[in-house]
Order: structure tokens, then sequence, then C-alpha cells
């Protein structure tokens, strides 16, 4: 069920704010955001923002311009380079904090340049479980998160971009290539790219909720339960072993424990 109340808090929210800059991924979280916040204020009072580095895909980028324009609001893309920034590449545990310091940085001097009173992300209640240093810096910078504020849920999200109708309603939960990566494995573009051609060469067999995780020499395949049977399949398994080392790649593996978020935020000792 939509929860109408929420609904209501988050417009509230919004009001206040006056004009906003909304942090677009092309992901259902901030797509679903940015309609709330064009359809409360108004299309010229909102602007929607998308950081392009080696760590997104084209086809986010792409979706991202196509939401933007079915909420009829200007939409900037404003390319950067997350790899040159040291302590991103060398991956350490809290490497996602570099990277939203930088981002979010030049959202905020974006948002200010164009006039824009304040700068807006997509996470929501349920990201509170997940290992997430990147959120340091949002709260560093002063960024606003409406949905988590007002206790909107994933599903929920879900249930409001069907409702609106968002090409995007039910895609499968994303993040950013560099995700893929054991923390302490640098970064490389050409690395990025492998990862970026074997999770295509999934999705072409079929794939949905997928992921490879990049071990060095061995990629290690996530995929949820219920697409299990498409590795037992003689041919697609041939097809995809063949196409995965053809980009590099030595060995590999399937996880049976299957996709999960954050995976290898399980080899953090604390």
């Amino acid at each position: 069920m939509i929860p109408v109340d929420k609904i209501e808090s988050v417009n509230t929210l919004l009001s206040s704010f006056g004009s906003v800059l909304v942090a677009l991924s092309g992901g259902v979280d901030s797509s679903v955001l940015l309609k709330l916040a064009a359809d409360c204020l108004g299309p010229s009072r909102v602007l929607a923002a998308t950081t392009h580095s080696e760590t997104s895909t084209p086809e986010e980028i792409e979706l991202a311009s196509r939401i933007a324009g079915i909420c009829g609001v200007a939409h900037k893309i404003i390319p950067i380079s997350d790899l040159s920034i040291p302590e991103f590449a060398a991956n350490p545990v809290n490497r996602c904090y570099y990277c939203q310091s930088n981002r979010f940085r030049l959202l905020r001097q974006t948002a200010d340049d164009k006039g824009f009173k304040v700068v807006l992300d997509g996470s929501n209640r349920s990201d509170q479980g997940d290992y997430r240093p990147g959120r340091k810096a949002l709260i560093e910078l002063g960024i606003r998160s409406p949905l988590k504020e007002c206790g909107f849920t994933k599903d929920e999200i879900r249930q409001l971009a069907k409702s609106f109708e968002l090409p995007n309603w039910n895609r499968p939960a994303n993040a950013c290539l560099s995700s893929r990566f054991p923390y302490g494995t640098p970064i490389t573009a050409e690395d990025l790219a492998r990862v970026a051609a074997g999770e295509k060469l999934l999705h072409s067999l079929g794939l949905t909720q997928c992921r490879l995780r990049h071990h060095g020499q061995i990629a290690r395949i996530e995929a949820t339960p219920e697409e299990f049977s498409i590795f037992l399949d003689p041919g697609q398994s041939k097809r995809l072993v063949a196409g995965i080392k053809d980009l590099g790649y030595t060995y590999v593996t399937f996880d049976l424990q299957g996709y999960r978020t954050g995976s290898l935020n399980e080899a953090i000792t604390t």
C-alpha cells in the first residue's frame, strides 16, 4: 500500500526547501525523489544532476536522462574522475567516503552556481542496515535525504515508482562498479571495463540481479537462487565461461550463497 502519510511528510519537507538539486543516479530511489520534488515544487525549481565517471555505465546515464525528461526537469551531467582520487583508487574500506565527498562537493557547487538551495540524495530507511561510509560525507556537506528522513522503505519506493509509471520501477538494485572489488585491491580503468563487460554478458544470458566480483584472475559470479538454473544449462554455461575468460580472467566461479548486497563487506573485521 502506498504510504500517503509519508508522501505528505515529504511534500512538507520539500516545500520548506524552496528549490532543490536532486542527485539522480537513474536508480529507482533518486527517480522517485525527483518525481516527488517536481510534483511538489514545480519543474522550474528542481534540477536533476548526474555525475558520470569511470565507475558508471552509459546505460545508467541514458536512463537518468530519460527519467529527468519524464519528470519535465532540466538535467545536468557532470563529468568526473573517481580514479583521479588516490584514496579512492587504492580502495580502502572507506572508499565510498572519498567518492561521495568528491561527487557531492561538486553537486553542492553546482546547486550554488545555479541558485538551488538544497541538495538531495535518494537514501531511504532500508539502507540503514548496510555498511555505508559515504554517508559521513553527505552529513558533512549538509546533503538531505527526504525519503530516509520521512521513513520510506525500498518496497514503498518501488510501489510509488510503479504508480508514477516510471520505467525503472522494478529495475534490480545496482551500485557503482567499484563495489565489485575487494577492499585493498587497486581499482583501474581496465579492470572496471572488464567487470562492466562481464556483467553485460551475464545480463545477455537472462540474469537480472547479478554481480561479477573481481578477485584478480578469478571472476566470482553472484546471482539470485531463482536464476541458478541458468548456470546448469550446458550451452549457457559454456558461453559464459568462454566470454568471461575472453575478458582476461583465468577462473570463473559461481557463488553458492547467491547475490547479496555488499557481499564484499563480509570480509571487514572490526
